[in-house]
């Protein structure tokens, strides 16, 4: 009888060798990364509190008297005094200060963006001749000084009878603008597809057509940031006007503020002007809370083509 025989028994597996963990590498990133995080989180917290307390301050001081804004400055209002703003907006003429600068900011703004468009349009699509010269005049527009051009500014002014003029005053601020403007916008102008517009052009468009109804609806982003911009720059402005619009029926915003303090003498109406102040300061931050998203957009859309 044959019998066979039996394998040895395989040898008992023993146990696997532990894989060194990478998590002390991991934990020491995190932990760099956390700091990092509480440090920019805690400047950021920081530099907002320097930007928001004094305008809450303005705003909290213009509903309260003069004598507890002197006494006690950082206390809250007993009650809100309404009475004011009535005062600055009808006794200091804040609304025909108000008045003005729409007019003039209004029909400054649509005439810096339809005019900085086009040139920014035709800079950024069309290759001819002195091309890349016109854009560096355009640039080093924005690196001249305007304290510089007030003085030949104003004989100018002075000769086409445009001085304590609306329309004077507007000419000069779309001047003023189209520097930065066309800069602005013929960066972004060259990251909107060429096909659209080859495409309408192919259909029989014409350019101006092509310009007004297909590429400025597609650079409404960047329409909108250059124009936030523009409206911060220009309803904020004072060196201009103080020198072009000495009429006191002409006055804008800026110059009703300096006439409301230097016009307080002794009496000391504290009061009246921080509501007047709270007054140009709401529109500025109504327009930018409004147009927040587009402003980001309009900035981060030249960035990735």
């Amino acid at each position: 009888m044959k019998t066979t025989d039996t394998p040895p028994a395989a040898p008992a597996a023993g146990p696997a060798p532990a894989v060194k963990s990478p998590a002390p590498a991991v934990e020491e990133k995190s932990s760099e990364g956390k700091v990092l995080n509480v440090f920019s989180h805690g400047v950021l917290i920081i530099w907002a509190i320097l930007v928001v307390m004094p305008l809450l301050w303005a705003v909290m001081a213009s509903f309260k008297t003069d004598d507890s804004i002197l006494s006690t400055p950082w206390a809250l209002p007993d009650k809100l005094h309404f009475e004011n703003w009535s005062r600055a907006w009808s006794q200091a003429h804040m609304s025909d200060y108000f008045f003005n600068t729409i007019v003039v900011v209004g029909g400054s703004l649509v005439g810096t963006l339809l005019l900085g468009s086009m040139a920014a349009y035709v800079l950024a699509r069309f290759d001819f001749p002195g091309n890349r010269f016109l854009y560096f005049l355009f640039i080093g527009g924005m690196s001249f000084p305007i304290i510089l051009a007030l003085v030949p500014l104003f004989f100018v002014m002075n000769n086409m009878s445009l001085l304590n003029t609306q329309h004077g005053l507007i000419l000069v601020y779309i001047a003023y603008s189209l520097p930065f403007t066309v800069f602005f916008l013929t960066s972004f102008f060259r990251t909107l597809p060429t096909s659209v517009a080859e495409a309408a052009m192919l259909d029989g468009a014409s350019h101006t057509r092509t310009f007004f109804q297909v590429m400025l609806p597609m650079a409404k982003p960047g329409l909108i940031s250059v124009g936030i911009f523009n409206f911060l720059g220009q309803w904020n402005q004072y060196m201009l006007p103080t020198v072009l619009n000495t009429d006191p029926n002409q006055r804008v915003l800026s110059q009703g503020l300096v006439e409301l303090a230097n016009s307080q003498g002794y009496k000391g109406d504290w009061s009246g002007l921080f509501a007047g102040l709270v007054m140009a300061m709401l529109p500025v931050l109504g327009a930018y809370i409004v147009f927040q998203r587009q402003v980001v957009a309009g900035l981060t859309a030249g960035a990735v083509k």
